[in-house]
């Protein structure tokens, strides 16, 4: 695994002579903070050596190079889920790679539903902490080289980072939210029970993704920020039937606001 890695870094090395400071990875829906970036490089998924293909609705399935702000970025437009039949070493196999390119930090975006009762279809929710309910990504062989086979999880998300983009909201008028992300494998969205059992057990939003991604970039020492747009409610009398298409509108409206945040933390970091 860690000799494909490095076969991997090495093709696109040799392809964009480019190394980024940020990884960023684009949730569904939510591929529009692209348009930002001056880009200088773009790799289809499918030329890149060893590189799974997403395969799901509003996720293109491409690496993007430039500068976002001062700032220069790898950002995955299209990222891959656990529920795509993909092991969980497929699905952060792109995050260990970033490493190998410099990344520094590792900004994650995703939509998900809403089980705080005060949250609304459109918020933005600052990840504080997760709960995973999907496979653990570090199971199987260990390679010193990405960090400790126990690594301590008392603070996945990078609280220097979180304060950032918390004072930049505050500066910018965009309200935002903080709370609980909810791993779970999908690909079906939940029951009301379930909903309630997630709730019960102190997730505030749920989705498939970010959970491995900021599991195996954390190993790897990489600081990291994630953010949820809140895009269905799983709250008790807000229960409507949802589909992958209101995800992704729903995600669209807010990511303006999101990618605000982003770029203002890129220009301070």
């Amino acid at each position: 695994m860690l000799e494909t890695i490095k076969h991997t870094a090495n093709y696109i090395n040799e392809k964009t002579a480019f190394t980024p400071e940020t990884g960023i990875v684009l949730g569904t829906g939510l591929g529009g903070l692209v348009d930002k970036i001056s880009i200088e490089h773009v790799l289809d998924y499918k030329e890149i050596p060893n590189f799974p293909l997403s395969t799901v609705e509003g996720h293109e399935g491409q690496l993007i190079f430039g500068t976002l702000g001062p700032k220069k970025v790898v950002a995955m437009k299209g990222r891959f889920h656990f529920y795509e039949g993909y092991t969980m070493e497929q699905v952060i196999f792109p995050i260990r790679v970033m490493k190998y390119l410099g990344i520094k930090n590792l900004l994650i975006s995703n939509a998900s539903g809403g089980m705080n009762p005060d949250f609304e279809i459109g918020d933005i929710m600052i990840i504080t902490d997760h709960i995973n309910l999907m496979p653990n990504p570090l199971i199987g062989e260990h390679y010193p080289e990405f960090g400790e086979r126990f690594p301590d999880m008392s603070q996945p998300y990078n609280k220097k980072l979180t304060d950032m983009a918390l004072k930049i909201a505050r500066a910018e008028n965009i309200p935002v939210r903080t709370g609980c992300y909810l791993g779970v494998t999908g690909p079906t969205l939940e029951t009301p029970a379930e909903y309630k059992f997630f709730r019960i057990i102190g997730g505030d939003a749920v989705g498939m993704s970010t959970v491995p991604e900021v599991i195996a970039a954390h190993q790897m020492g990489i600081p990291c920020f994630a953010v949820s747009i809140i895009t269905d409610l799983g709250v008790p009398g807000k229960i409507v039937e949802v589909t992958h298409d209101d995800v992704q509108r729903a995600a669209s409206a807010t990511e303006p606001l999101m990618t605000k945040i982003i770029a203002g933390m890129l220009a301070k970091m």
